[in-house]
């Protein structure tokens, strides 16, 4: 039997999670070497699932399979393919550095809300969302899948509800309120998409028989599942909505500005760079591959979505005075452009919108994160408060311009690549679609630009007077992920070679070939 090398890689940052919990309340500074030592070594294992995935070999690698819940034909099936193996390395990257940036998050404080602040819980939870996501990557059953797509519900409510931001105008009472309704608000919508994607993961096995991707392809190939049309499109809205809620997409994003707002800046970061990506992934996953004509006949409506979240989202980070919420609305936005690029149907806006999800991890991290030591500074998350930091702290103002630039995507940086994937396939298969999403780059560089001369030109305010530059570990977690997105954004060749030849298969799939360009069709005649 081969090593259970996807089990292992899911099941590592678990343990982690268990004895980082159980180490004595006097040890926090253990626990957290613990965490960090369990995150890296997960990094050595999903680098270990990079170097043997062969991109050119089987859709699924790495493959394991065995019985599990036998009489409603439930198995325990492990697979990675291009977009998986991307995932899986980014959540593995991002961990070790939401560690380290909320080193100082959970400790005790002086108050009655003392008592929710155990560091080595805070530590313990995001370890285990770590390795729920991994292996909700990792799952090639739906059922399975299903039940670490719920169950990531549980860490995230209490990391939001339980360790939110101290930097609340309020005080701590009106603090606690404001995260009880973020941890609550997040928990209903998710819990109501997975309601429903349950009705249809229960569907999916009455008509086919069950839940193994694998033999519901087999089933497909040999002609003996057939779907009828409007069981497969109602399959398939079960499935969309879940994905949807998750993503976010508008309408249903409204829970992610309270939750990033009201949780720590590490939380934030897991919401959105990681536990986020699950919707998108699994859109490209389930959706596209279990119900190809239904998606095909869902995409006009959801292509409008997704240009209305790109420009809402956009609109309202324009005018938001909450450095936070900015940063929640820009990913509503940058979510937009990778559902278009999913849903163009075309090589090159999967491919983009692949890339996107990794690249969109990265720089909110880098800006969230930056924006994080600089709210822990100053005590506020409102943009008004500061000014002038640029003179007072250098390093802190040019990492987060860099993180800002990343974020409207500005050539040279790798989020820039991604974009410009999702914009050329959408516009070789819905021209007004691309045109309209193309406002989406102007509001970025408006919110982006507009956000850093507010808080980092101009005079130096009086509270901002003293405020110390990075410190050391500030700068280990900043410093790799700014040269990322430099690596990515000049050379994203190892990232296209891995995604490629999965998007491939999606496209197939779904029965689609890339539109052929007006001046190769005019030869052809």
């Amino acid at each position: 039997m081969s090593f259970p090398l996807l089990t292992v890689t899911a099941a590592l940052p678990a343990v982690g999670a268990v004895l980082t919990a159980a180490v004595p309340a006097a040890r926090r500074t253990a626990a957290k070497w613990l965490a960090l030592v369990f995150s890296l070594a997960t990094l050595v294992l999903a680098a270990i699932v990079v170097v043997r995935f062969e991109p050119g070999g089987d859709r699924y690698q790495l493959n394991e399979s065995h019985a599990w819940i036998k009489d409603f034909g439930v198995r325990y099936e492990l697979g990675v393919d291009g977009i998986a193996v991307a995932l899986i390395a980014l959540t593995a990257v991002l961990i070790p550095f939401v560690i380290l940036a909320g080193w100082n998050d959970a400790d005790p404080l002086e108050t009655k809300s003392s008592r929710w602040r155990p560091t080595q819980g805070f530590f313990a939870l995001i370890l285990m969302v770590e390795a729920m996501v991994i292996i909700s990557f990792e799952a090639t059953d739906v059922f399975l899948f299903y039940i670490f797509f719920e169950a990531m519900l549980i860490p995230m409510y209490f990391l939001i509800g339980g360790f939110g931001d101290r930097a609340h105008a309020g005080g701590d009472e009106a603090a606690a309120t404001q995260r009880s309704y973020a941890a609550v608000k997040f928990l209903l919508y998710n819990l109501v998409g997975g309601l429903i994607m349950l009705a249809a993961v229960i569907g999916l096995h009455v008509v086919a028989g069950t839940f193994s991707l694998a033999e519901i392809a087999e089933a497909r190939a040999n002609g003996s599942l057939e779907m009828a049309t409007n069981t497969e499109r109602l399959l398939f809205l079960g499935f969309f909505f879940a994905f949807a809620v998750k993503a976010p997409l508008w309408p249903l994003h409204t829970w992610l500005p309270n939750a990033m707002g009201e949780a720590t800046a590490p939380v934030a970061v897991l919401i959105t760079a990681v536990v986020d990506k699950v919707g998108t992934f699994a859109m490209l996953r389930f959706c596209l591959q279990l119900f190809p004509e239904a998606s095909k006949w869902a995409t006009p409506v959801i292509i409008v979505l997704a240009l209305i979240s790109i420009i809402y989202g956009a609109l309202l980070a324009v005018g938001q005075r909450d450095i936070k919420r900015l940063v929640a609305y820009a990913s509503i936005s940058h979510f937009g452009f990778i559902v278009l690029g999913i849903f163009a149907m075309t090589s090159q806006g999967q491919s983009g919108a692949t890339l996107y999800m990794v690249n969109h991890g990265l720089s909110t991290a880098a800006l969230m994160l930056v924006a994080g030591f600089l709210i822990s500074r100053r005590g506020s998350r409102l943009i008004a408060d500061y000014g002038g930091v640029q003179k007072v702290a250098p390093v802190l103002a040019g990492t987060f311009l860099v993180g800002g630039l990343a974020t409207l995507s500005l050539p040279g940086l790798a989020p820039f690549v991604s974009e410009f994937l999702v914009l050329v396939g959408t516009f070789a298969a819905y021209p007004v679609a691309g045109i309209i999403a193309t406002l989406g780059i102007v509001l970025a560089a408006l919110y982006t630009l507009v956000l850093y001369q507010r808080t980092m030109t101009g005079p130096v305010k009086a509270e901002v007077h003293g405020m110390p530059d990075l410190k050391a570990r500030e700068l280990v977690v900043v410093a790799p992920l700014i040269a990322l997105l430099l690596f990515l954004g000049v050379f994203p060749k190892p990232l296209t070679d891995i995604v490629n030849p999965a998007v491939k298969h999606t496209m197939s799939d779904v029965r689609k070939t890339d539109p052929t360009p007006e001046i190769e069709a005019e030869a052809a005649k």
